[in-house]
């Protein structure tokens, strides 16, 4: 690499390190098959991405940005399902049917009581009475 090309893009870019991260960015793009911005004249795909850098036909704050954006892994959020969930004891016929005609049988606490005093308590042995 030419000295005068990497002075010429401190220039742009302050910090030495991130002018390495995005030059190798920027090859590793023209290496994909990005289309270069200045003439390449012999030169290997690092010093044509400092070249463009330092011409300033390659803005640095878009190449930091997509090198974000490449770096970046996808993170499906998890929401909750919008079908119904079938019922863990349910057999193979009852999933079949529509979750959704489900009836729960309503009880009030006035029938709860009846039910109750209509109980016989469980017959017990005599040592049970001592």
């Amino acid at each position: 690499m030419a000295r005068v090309t990497v002075e010429d893009c401190v220039e742009k870019v302050d910090n030495r390190f991130e002018l390495v991260l995005l030059a190798s960015h920027r090859a590793r793009m023209i290496s994909a098959g990005s289309q270069i911005t200045v003439d390449r004249d012999r030169d290997k795909n690092p010093v044509v991405a400092l070249r463009e850098i330092a011409d300033s036909t390659i803005s640095p704050e878009d190449l930091k940005e997509d090198l974000i954006h490449s770096l970046q892994k996808h993170v499906d959020v998890d929401e909750p399902e919008a079908e119904p969930v079938p019922m863990i004891g349910s057999s193979a016929s009852a999933s079949a049917s529509d979750d959704s005609q489900v009836e729960f049988d309503r009880m009030t606490e006035e029938d709860l009581l009846r039910g109750l005093d209509g109980l016989v308590p469980p017959a017990g042995s005599d040592d049970d009475a001592d």
